[in-house]
């Protein structure tokens, strides 16, 4: 895999899938906020790899991602959470779609996700998250926990390679 560059234009279908995201935004004022990152790297025979975090609170496997923050944008919140959770900072790609799903207080939540570079940074564990793993897509597939980080994968996956 090759290191993204900037200017790089995003594909359509996921282009087309961050416009109803937005619109859901907008229409539904109420929706719970997050945004987070598919942060990749050059893999084995030049597979891109994927981080997956562990969440001990929640027993599962998951892409990094985070609640907004008062004032910030979906953009800073990506780079935040991802940040803290993986201990990597990274460059913003391009726009990787959302998922949106009730969440485990019955909330409606809808979370934005960009395709990240790492640049420097190592992995701490915390109480939030205590395993980091990287993985191949077909790998990160097969151990992520929910099937809608699984459908924003698979959407991806010429977008990786």
């Amino acid at each position: 895999m090759r290191e993204p560059e900037e200017q790089e234009e995003p594909e359509l279908e996921p282009m087309v899938a961050w416009r109803e995201g937005h619109r859901l935004l907008a229409e539904n004022p109420s929706l719970v906020r997050a945004a987070g990152g598919v942060v990749c790297r050059p893999g084995p025979a030049d597979l891109a790899e994927i981080v997956l975090v562990h969440r001990p609170g929640y027993d599962d496997w998951t892409l990094p991602k985070g609640k907004l923050d008062l004032g910030e944008s979906l953009e800073q919140t990506a780079l935040r959470e991802v940040e803290e959770e993986t201990g990597l900072r990274c460059r913003l790609v391009r726009p990787a779609g959302y998922t949106s799903y009730v969440d485990r207080k019955g909330r409606d939540k809808i979370v934005f996700y960009w395709v990240m570079w790492p640049l420097e940074g190592s992995f701490t564990p915390s109480r939030e998250v205590d395993e980091l793993r990287w993985r191949t897509l077909p790998e990160a597939l097969e151990m992520l926990s929910y099937e809608r980080e699984r459908a924003l994968l698979r959407a991806l996956d010429p977008l990786i390679d």
